[in-house]
């Protein structure tokens, strides 16, 4: 099977870790006969660098005729401390979300046995926990009307919300639960916030649609406590679009490691592979980077496709490396030796390659030769 696939690597560290998740899809393609076929793209202070404007015509027309994108990180320290600058690299992804109309983020979190010391939770909280994260991205108070009075004294930002807005990202939650343990959690204000309201009579008439997943209910307050208190009660999270950015960072440290947090973005002709991680750039050509959220975005990219035994198999790589230790310096046991942003890349593209030889005693296996003997 051919796809096309759009690859955007983008700033900082974003260059390395695209490179391991490339590596996985190549190895995908080599085990199950696939063509994946990369078109590579510019986008944020790379853009800027090269032509002036960090979404470039050409990278939109790329990412619109391809199959699905996996993207890598946006922005530069320079900008960071420069808060005058006009251009700005986040501009470029703002407007590749709203130009391909990705109007859904999904998070999974899940907490990994073999790195459940890493997590700043006990581990009898931690132990057990996955769940996903379903904020809808183009809506709300970050695209609302801004304003700030002439003497600056005052300013204020609308958060407005349509029932078309919030259904397709509700039925993308509830189809999604019922491939789960069939629970969507919705998270809003509706106490205070009449688009909260709003949300709640929205969500409560689809779930009528979807008679066996359960529909509860939380403010966003109370759900930020109960993440940290009792994470493995969650299936489906469905919100907003701040509250979702919020909350997403939140449960980023329940796993241990940022590295380790892929995502979604989704549209409905269009979608956008990354890991949630930023640029990173203390790391920036050290070769130290963490790959996995990558490696990971390339398999929800290959769930996209319809390719599941494909993404199956990366997923089981991530494992296998987290298991056995081949992992870069932010998720090693302090009597482990860690490995390369490189390396970890090419245990998992060896892994998904030799699938037939994994019962051997990786144990053995010697960081710097050969994965599989």
């Amino acid at each position: 099977m051919k796809h096309t696939i759009a690859v955007i690597s983008g700033d900082g560290i974003g260059p390395e870790v695209t490179a391991q998740a490339k590596k996985a899809l190549d190895a995908v393609a080599e085990a199950y006969d696939h063509i994946f076929l990369y078109k590579e793209a510019k986008i944020g202070a790379c853009a800027i660098d090269a032509t002036g404007d960090p979404l470039p015509k050409e990278t939109l027309e790329i990412c619109k005729n391809a199959d699905a994108i996996l993207f890598g990180a946006v922005g530069d320290i320079k900008y960071d401390n420069d808060p005058s600058a006009k251009v700005r690299p986040e501009q470029g992804l703002l407007r590749l979300r709203k130009e391909l109309d990705l109007y859904c983020n999904v998070k999974p979190v899940k907490a990994y046995d073999n790195l459940i010391y890493n997590s700043p939770l006990k581990r009898e909280v931690v132990k057990g926990t996955d769940f996903m994260i379903f904020r809808e991205l183009s809506g709300g108070i970050y695209f609302g009307n801004k304003e700030l009075s002439k003497d600056e004294k005052h300013a204020f930002d609308t958060c407005t919300y349509s029932v078309e807005e919030i259904s397709r990202t509700a039925h993308l939650a509830f189809k999604a639960a019922q491939n789960r343990n069939k629970k969507v959690t919705l998270v809003d204000k509706a106490n205070v916030m009449e688009t909260s309201r709003l949300w709640r009579k929205t969500v409560a008439k689809i779930a009528e649609e979807y008679q066996d997943v359960t529909l509860e209910y939380l403010f966003i307050d109370n759900a930020t406590m109960q993440l940290i208190l009792n994470p493995k009660q969650f299936d489906v999270i469905l919100t907003e679009n701040l509250f979702g950015d919020i909350i997403s960072d939140e449960a980023s440290v329940i796993s241990g490691s940022i590295g380790l947090l892929a995502s979604s973005s989704i549209g409905d002709k269009n979608a956008l592979f990354e890991p949630i991680h930023g640029t990173y750039y203390e790391a920036k050509g050290k070769n130290i980077a963490n790959p996995l959220a990558s490696i990971l975005s390339a398999a929800m990219l290959l769930y996209h496709l319809g390719l599941n035994e494909e993404a199956d198999a990366i997923e089981r790589a991530v494992d296998k490396s987290i298991a056995l230790g081949i992992t870069t310096k932010d998720i090693k046991r302090k009597s482990q030796k860690s490995t390369t942003t490189s390396k970890v890349g090419d245990f998992i593209a060896d892994y998904i390659t030799n699938q037939d030889d994994s019962n051997m005693n990786f144990q053995n296996i010697h960081m710097g030769q050969s994965t599989i003997i």
